[in-house]
């Protein structure tokens, strides 16, 4: 199924000059959305996944149906300050800003297979801030797993060394 129609472009979101892809109508038309899921897992074949993380958060989204799909836990890392228990943080660049993220210390147990799955891959400056997060509770990264890739941005770069997936590509 091409998914591309069901991305829009929302031009100066959130600063002046951003081009925003919003995965609403994808999310809202069930075909796609269940087809757009069925994709991504797909991505993961023959992978052994103990944990999928979903990053805050439309990454949320896809990361808890593939959890539920691959019989895998399902782990939330959040901006800062959104996680009730202890947790680690990154710090990261993405292409408007900068920001951190969380995880609580005990989502990941040494020696875990996570897939890291979000909606976009932009700077990658996100992505391999939560591969950081999943090496440091002693996890390994399996895959990185994407919706959408903005590929004029060089965001494969940060995540060189780990196995990517991606839908598609912009």
């Amino acid at each position: 199924m091409d998914f591309a129609p069901y991305i829009r472009d929302i031009e100066d979101f959130p600063k002046p000059g951003v081009v925003f892809k919003d995965i609403t109508p994808l999310l809202k038309d069930p075909k796609a959305f269940q087809k757009a899921g069925e994709a991504l897992l797909g991505l993961t074949a023959n992978m052994k996944i103990d944990k999928v993380i979903g990053v805050d958060s439309r990454g949320f989204i896809f990361a808890s149906m593939l959890a539920e799909k691959l019989g895998a836990g399902f782990i939330t890392v959040r901006k800062s300050g959104k996680l009730p228990f202890h947790t680690i943080s990154e710090s990261y660049d993405l292409e408007y800003g900068t920001g951190t993220l969380e995880i609580h210390s005990d989502a990941i147990e040494k020696g875990d297979k996570v897939l890291i799955h979000d909606d976009v891959l932009a700077t990658g400056g996100t992505a391999q801030a939560v591969c950081k997060l999943v090496e440091k509770l002693g996890g390994e990264v399996v895959q990185c797993n994407f919706l959408i890739e903005l590929t004029f941005l060089n965001g494969a770069d940060k995540i060189n060394g780990y196995d990517k997936g991606v839908l598609l590509q912009y």
